[in-house]
């Protein structure tokens, strides 16, 4: 083995080195084979290859790919992607994430992505178990963004839908598309992708084969249900919200959205606030937390439990309801009881 260059290494130093070397040896360790394999190990940009050919297609959702590759093209690689996948550190995924400082949703979406990659490194021999770097590299707190819609809001919205739809600026699938999403709370790709074998006009639901969470059944209300049976339907469109192309759905939504919303007045509203709206007008009307996760389709309690505050309006109303009862019977006087006596 090549212990250094001659004139940068000392013989006393060449020495040190050459006996820790036997002792490795005497240990029954072959240190050439591991400086060799250090060489030959493969790059982050390799890993992550790898990571997309056999994890992320097989067994992700194409949506969740395409933002995987575009976190990892964009941010990760050029970052990390000429370091040997061995030698990646600790500290190199602490100071890549804390870089992202500013942006602490990339940030962590990051963060998640480079762990779930070193965790395969493991799996796949390239790194020894426990040794992955991201462990206890702490996620930045995140400020979940809520725009719900007031009353009058949803009011104007829908005075807005009627005009386009009278004027024909827009077109029919988009107007249908965002009425669709108001009344079901249903998530964006959901009813862009509706065909009409997944409507169940009769039995009052929606019987998706696939969403974010898997296959679901979407309940749905009578305004919704009016909806559906009045749209027209015309022989080979196979989806709710067509596109220009009839055996396509409708796509390129959100340039229509920002026309709809501006006419609206609403230029800060999301179409996802939308879905928020439908939960938040839900919680506030008295429903309980597991229905309301029930019907949108939430793996996760927690996911739901963001709209548990405005469970304290309708049950603000009913103590009022009880207490002002019980104090109307304890200011009512007593009745008092007439006893009739014998005459003797």
């Amino acid at each position: 083995m090549t212990l250094g260059i001659m004139g940068r290494l000392t013989p006393d130093q060449a020495r040190q080195e050459a006996r820790q070397l036997l002792a490795q040896v005497d240990r029954g360790l072959d240190p050439s084979r591991e400086r060799n394999s250090r060489k030959q190990a493969p790059m982050v940009s390799d890993l992550f290859e790898r990571y997309f050919t056999e994890h992320a297609e097989p067994k992700k959702k194409p949506s969740s790919v395409r933002q995987d590759k575009r976190w990892v093209g964009r941010l990760i690689l050029p970052a990390l992607g000429k370091l040997k996948v061995p030698e990646v550190s600790r500290s190199d995924i602490a100071s890549f994430h804390h870089a992202m400082r500013h942006t602490p949703y990339q940030a962590n979406r990051c963060l998640e992505i480079l762990k779930k990659a070193f965790n395969l490194a493991e799996g796949w021999g390239l790194r020894p178990d426990g040794s992955n770097p991201g462990r206890h590299v702490q996620k930045f707190k995140e400020t979940k963004r809520e725009r719900l819609l007031t009353p009058d809001e949803i009011s104007r919205l829908g005075q807005a839908l009627d005009r386009i739809e009278e004027e024909g600026s827009e077109m029919p699938s988009t107007i249908t598309l965002v009425r669709l999403l108001i009344l079901t709370g249903c998530r964006l790709g959901e009813i862009q992708n509706l065909k009409w074998e997944f409507v169940e006009i009769e039995n009052g639901c929606l019987r998706l084969p696939d969403s974010k969470t898997g296959a679901k059944v979407v309940p749905l209300g009578g305004a919704a249900i009016n909806l559906l049976a009045g749209l027209p339907r015309e022989p080979f469109v196979n989806y709710v919200c067509p596109g220009l192309k009839p055996d396509r759905p409708l796509v390129g939504i959100h340039r229509a959205w920002y026309r709809i919303r501006a006419t609206a007045g609403l230029q800060d509203l999301r179409l996802h606030d939308l879905r928020h709206g439908w939960a938040s007008l839900a919680a506030s009307s008295g429903l309980s937390l597991p229905i309301i996760g029930a019907i949108l389709g939430h793996t996760q309690p927690g996911t739901t439990q963001r709209y548990a505050h405005f469970l304290q309006e309708p049950l603000k109303q009913a103590a009022d309801l009880v207490a002002g009862k019980l104090a109307k019977a304890m200011s009512r006087p007593a009745e008092q009881k007439v006893v009739q006596l014998k005459k003797s």
